[in-house]
């Protein structure tokens, strides 16, 4: 299942746009972190035909965030190479991966950050990957209910095609962190020069994983090769 995580909203009309995107493009599973507003009756004034999908919506506290098997953020403040975390992968490349898998199966969390600020250090190291859309350099900050729709478009253009992968299984939030418990162990084998590269490569196998979106098989795979140089 996919679901739509917003960061501590504060604007009841941005609520409301976004179930309306939501609605436009067939998503219903809408998630409030800590919001500094209700659900009252500007949020479902602008939703208008979508006051189902605000009637669902649960609150959550940040914790929640740990539950998902793939957590994708949203960002416009782009990183360099060396910026791990806020290296962004374009809304499009995101969304075929999203459609390469069993989403249905998964918990797909999309993690839309605040009006003003967007999503902090730590929130960005949560995810699994960043998506970004593209826009001017000259006002590159999208509004939220405008990137919302921008990245379910994207996404129910791909996924709106019938998949002929529901027969296969793909890699769990559990499986990921097998991965790198051995990707650590293998890790603390090894000598850097600073604690600072050795976090880095913490980093980037996160990513890695996270980005590959790995069938259960490929992930095995993954996990029996890691164990044997964990063995060595």
């Amino acid at each position: 299942m996919i679901e739509i995580i917003l960061v501590e909203p504060r604007k009841q009309e941005n609520l409301g746009a976004i179930a309306r995107a939501m609605k436009n493009f067939s998503f219903d599973r809408l998630v409030l972190i800590n919001p500094k507003c209700k659900i009252g009756v500007s949020a479902r004034k602008v939703a208008r035909h979508a006051n189902d999908v605000l009637s669902k919506a649960k609150i959550n506290d940040f914790n929640y965030l740990r539950k998902m098997d793939y957590l994708i953020g949203t960002t416009s403040r782009l990183g360099t190479d060396y910026n791990i975390p806020r290296n962004a992968v374009d809304v499009e490349k995101i969304a075929e991966k999203i459609s390469s898998v069993d989403y249905k199966k998964l918990k797909i969390g999309l993690l839309i950050g605040r009006e003003a600020s967007g999503l902090t250090n730590e929130e960005v190291n949560l995810c699994d990957a960043l998506a970004t859309i593209p826009s001017s350099k000259e006002y590159p900050v999208l509004n939220i209910s405008h990137a919302v729709s921008i990245l379910l478009y994207e996404i129910f253009k791909k996924i709106s095609v019938e998949k002929s992968n529901s027969h296969i299984n793909f890699a769990t939030e559990k499986d990921k962190e097998v991965m790198m418990r051995y990707i650590y162990k293998i890790l603390d084998k090894l000598e850097f020069s600073t604690p600072e590269k050795k976090d880095t490569q913490k980093k980037v196998w996160k990513r890695v994983f996270g980005k590959a979106m790995l069938t259960k098989r490929e992930a095995f795979a993954v996990m029996g090769l890691l164990r044997k140089l964990v063995r060595e």
